[in-house]
């Protein structure tokens, strides 16, 4: 049986990072929540001297987790309510299952060399290269997965796994404001982008983009 969420959440998180698909999914559930904000990588290693990354949740029963896609999938368990996710007997639990490791494994990791290609690659002149062609595996992957998601499926979908969005949307929704950003993931998966514009629109969503991730001029662009 799973265990009835009462009090409140504690979120280390940053504006801006994949953090706020957290909060998303806390505020589509209608959970309290206490955010430290983590701006920049000195706060992070004062406040968090032993994982040095966000997001980072604990639970109200004491309970720590780190990994974006897990603390999603986790959330939509403890708050079935919600149904942020198809449960263990829904015929798409499958994809859910698939296309949220999928953006962890395959995208979302890819970010730790983007965001500093002197991590792997000490030659500060390939940079550059190295972040170009990073940026091309990603929308490959984002290719990859609306045709995915299409053959098993269908067209007609709202959202990604049906008519009501969840964690995999959010999840999708914030990452994909990463670069390459919105314009080049459009291109490579129209119908994701039709979902993701619908909860950038949600206005259950409006303050905590306006305050976390806000839209400005070009914010699509790359």
């Amino acid at each position: 049986m799973v265990p009835a969420m009462t009090g409140k959440f504690l979120l280390y998180g940053g504006q801006g990072t994949g953090a706020v698909a957290i909060e998303a999914a806390l505020t589509l559930a209608g959970q309290a929540y206490e955010l430290v904000d983590i701006p920049d990588a000195r706060t992070l290693a004062r406040k968090l001297p032993q994982m040095r990354q966000v997001p980072l949740l604990v639970f109200p029963d004491g309970e720590q987790m780190t990994e974006s896609a897990a603390i999603l999938m986790r959330l939509a368990e403890l708050i079935p309510d919600a149904r942020l996710a198809p449960g263990p007997a829904d015929p798409r639990r499958g994809q859910y299952l698939r296309w949220m490791s999928f953006v962890s494994s395959q995208i979302y990791a890819h970010y730790w060399l983007k965001d500093d290609p002197s991590r792997l690659v000490p030659d500060a002149s390939l940079h550059i290269q190295v972040s170009r062609r990073i940026e091309a595996r990603i929308l490959d992957c984002w290719a990859f997965m609306e045709r995915g998601l299409a053959a098993q499926l269908g067209p007609g979908r709202a959202f990604l796994l049906g008519d009501a969005p969840g964690v995999l949307d959010l999840y999708v929704c914030v990452v994909s404001r990463f670069r390459p950003r919105r314009r080049r993931f459009y291109a490579v998966a129209p119908q994701m982008g039709e979902a993701v514009k619908a909860l950038d629109a949600d206005p259950r969503l409006k303050r905590l983009w306006d305050e976390r991730y806000p839209f400005f001029d070009g914010w699509e662009d790359d």
